[in-house]
């Protein structure tokens, strides 16, 4: 016999549910109308967007899980790896889209805990669910929208209560990790974090879990990487990467190398951006015998010796290109990169290269060049020009978070000198690239957000009210 639903059941979880959302209200429309956005974007940019050379490497190395010898870690092919059952490019795109919603959530969540009012928690989370970049960035395979989601996701365990437990360092530490598999540039990060905390005197029983779960998981890829590769390693990119950074400034009547470093020296070839220097045939590393990569110990050592031998140099190119990131109107750099505004109208076929034929086979049999759809496509093409956060008014929210920092250390310290790192952090050891400047704005937010929260902090005193 069939049991129905008493009648009151039913109009109690409704009671129930909208007095849940009667606080959050205003980041319940913003999430619905973002969410809306994400799947106008799916119709109107079929299926995926796929950069050579990083998308279908990231999808080769799912396919046959094993460490990269170049830039690209485990981390977001193992997300790639859970989907291959799917074989569709497009599930791979819907879920990175779920995580941007869900770096929102978890902003926004984290500021109410910290009893921020409804309005700065929904204002914090404007740019990561309406910028346009982060958009086309959630839509391309790559792995920056699942590093971010891990980098906001381990401050939110760090933040969501005032006296930081073993438990939570250490699933902290275990996200950080995680993070770190996905872009090595998270691996200094998990250092900032570890000092931030012990000038916060987190306490050492803290502090030594968050280091511990954040270095056992690199350890092991570590060990993982030198049965492929002959060397306990994360990366074999890092030492060709600072290399190219040197690149902008080196002099070596000043660095003075030794006479197999002094190979890697400038040799007259010019580009636009040091990154480039990796990838140009003249430059002084691929004219070395074998692959790039081959010369990773050796570009690294010279790298570190012309920082030592001119350090104000070297801070002076960092602090030039950074500054990229805070101009009105974008900068392409290199020059042949979208700066922004990149949703356009055509067809974009597949490279014809022997790698992409091996991904078809392998991860997506329906794999095709991309495309346009209208009037999806249009309006996202009108809508970029609009949505788009100017650098000015990034550097705005930075010095907001820099103001919460000072008057309220306890809290918005950390998500401050975290967005710092990831500002700065990509350029000190390559280049500026504007994506790597989308992961430093949902921290810069939430850290900005902090400004309007109580002296004291307390958790939870607007979280369940409005």
């Amino acid at each position: 016999m069939l049991v129905d639903t008493p009648p009151a059941v039913l109009p109690s979880r409704r009671a129930a549910l909208a007095r849940l959302l009667a606080g959050h209200r205003a980041f319940a429309v913003l999430l619905a109308l973002a969410a809306a956005l994400r799947v106008v974007t799916m119709l109107g940019y079929r299926p995926a967007t796929l950069y050579w050379y990083d998308s279908y490497t990231y999808l080769d190395t799912a396919a046959h899980l094993a460490p990269s010898a170049a830039f690209h870690p485990i981390g977001y092919p193992l997300l790639l790896r859970a989907l291959l059952p799917f074989h569709s490019v497009e599930l791979v795109a819907a879920v990175q889209h779920a995580l941007g919603l869900g770096i929102a959530v978890l902003v926004y969540a984290v500021l109410r805990r910290r009893s921020a009012p409804a309005w700065a928690a929904a204002a914090a989370t404007v740019p990561p669910l309406f910028d346009a970049s982060f958009l086309r960035l959630e839509h391309a395979v790559l792995s920056d929208t699942q590093f971010i989601f891990l980098v906001v996701a381990g401050l939110a365990v760090l933040m969501w209560s005032p006296r930081l437990s073993v438990r939570a360092a250490t699933a902290a530490g275990l996200l950080f990790a995680l993070a770190a598999l996905t872009r090595t540039i998270a691996l200094p990060l998990l250092l900032l974090v570890v000092l931030v905390l012990a000038v916060r005197r987190a306490g050492w029983r803290r502090l030594a879990a968050l280091a511990l779960a954040g270095t056992l998981p690199l350890a092991a890829y570590a060990a993982w990487y030198a049965q492929h590769h002959g060397r306990f390693a994360l990366s074999g990119a890092d030492g060709v990467a600072l290399w190219a950074r040197t690149m902008t400034f080196a002099d070596c009547a000043r660095v003075q190398p030794p006479p197999a470093e002094a190979r890697l020296c400038p040799n007259g070839t010019k580009v636009d951006a040091a990154s480039e220097y990796v990838w140009a045939s003249g430059s002084s590393l691929n004219l070395l015998p074998g692959d790039r990569f081959a010369h990773n110990d050796l570009a690294r050592s010279f790298a570190l010796r012309a920082i030592a031998a001119q350090p104000l140099d070297y801070l002076g190119e960092v602090a030039r290109d950074t500054a990229i990131a805070f101009s009105w109107t974008p900068i392409a750099h290199p020059a042949r990169t979208t700066p922004a505004f990149g949703f356009g109208h055509g067809r974009w076929p597949l490279p014809d290269q022997p790698l992409v034929a091996k991904v078809q086979r392998e991860y997506d049999p329906e794999l095709r060049g991309a495309e346009s759809v209208s009037p999806y496509a249009d309006f996202l093409v009108a809508y970029q020009y609009a949505a788009y956060l100017r650098g000015p008014l990034l550097g705005a929210i930075l010095l907001l978070g820099g103001v919460a920092a000072v008057r309220r250390p306890a809290v918005a310290l950390l998500p401050w000198a975290v967005a710092a790192g990831l500002l700065i952090g990509p350029v000190a050891v390559l280049d500026f690239d504007h994506r790597y400047v989308l992961p430093v704005v949902p921290v810069a937010c939430l850290a900005a957000a902090l400004a309007f929260t109580r002296r004291d902090g307390s958790p939870g005193a607007r979280w369940s009210r409005g």
